[in-house]
């Protein structure tokens, strides 16, 4: 069973130590994210149309709205997995309209130092002695790995670029699914009152933005989630519900197959940083 060892909740965004051996649903992350392995059998992870191998001598980056999954080869005692993700105005363009912070390459290798740096940072993420310390680390690795993944592109941009959702009808759509996001939520609907038909909104929402309603929507719910978790003590069942999902079971088996656990241990090992 996957279950997370720490979980920190900061100015940065997210940074979490997960022990894991299960499969993820494909899905995708407003904010961007690096993946470090720390420990265990080595893993595998698909990002957008590549396949990357996951272990100690290179790090995976993923851009914010990039379709990835998660295949682990051990399902038994799996691989411990230091993960970042990082708040989406991190990556906001700028008054250019060129992206702030994009990574240079998905994948890039470990250099001795940024490999001890890793390992240190992970460590503090554990045990967290001050938590303000703490975000200021993690702040420090996240800006070495961007330059380093650019050192290391073989092309001037070879992550995929983000372009900005121009049609006023997809806007009009992420409008409404981020006012209030549910599992109720009715994707036909959506596209009805933006005045597109069901096969040419999908078609169109995966063509402005990358990636399908769907996805999209449920990444917004993850985000409820998250939140709701970490940042009140209402039970689980009332969270689920409140996401519109029908019983407790139902929320937890979508978490569970976003995130790689139940809420009850992701809320179990969350320590978090407010402004």
């Amino acid at each position: 069973m996957s279950r997370a060892l720490a979980v920190f909740h900061g100015r940065f965004g997210r940074a979490t130590v997960y022990q894991l051996n299960r499969p993820f649903n494909i899905h995708a992350h407003r904010e961007g994210h690096l993946i470090f392995h720390v420990g265990g059998m080595p893993a595998c992870i698909d990002v957008s149309a590549g396949h990357y191998d996951l272990n100690e001598t290179s790090v995976v980056a993923v851009n914010p709205w990039e379709p990835h999954n998660f295949l682990p080869t051990d399902l038994d005692g799996g691989a411990i997995f230091f993960v970042l993700y990082v708040n989406p105005e991190w990556f906001a363009p700028d008054a250019s309209g060129t992206d702030r912070l994009r990574f240079g390459r998905t994948q890039f290798k470990r250099t001795v130092a940024l490999d001890k740096h890793i390992r240190r940072t992970a460590a503090l993420v554990c045990g967290a002695p001050s938590l303000s310390s703490l975000d200021s680390e993690l702040r420090r690795l996240i800006d070495i790995c961007y330059d380093e993944s650019w050192q290391q592109a073989e092309t001037v941009r070879d992550a995929r670029a983000s372009g900005a959702v121009t049609d006023f009808r997809v806007r009009k759509c992420i409008k409404l699914m981020s006012e209030s996001p549910g599992a109720e939520m009715e994707l036909d609907t959506i596209a009805r009152e933006s005045g597109l038909s069901r096969p040419h909104f999908y078609r169109l929402f995966r063509v402005q933005t990358g990636v399908t309603p769907n996805l999209y929507l449920n990444t917004l719910i993850m985000e409820q989630a998250l939140e709701a978790l970490v940042a009140s003590e209402a039970p689980i069942a009332d969270i689920g519900f409140d996401l519109g999902f029908s019983s407790q079971s139902g929320f937890t088996r979508f978490f569970a197959a976003n995130v790689g656990m139940a809420p009850t241990d992701y809320r179990r090992a969350a320590k978090v940083l407010r402004a």
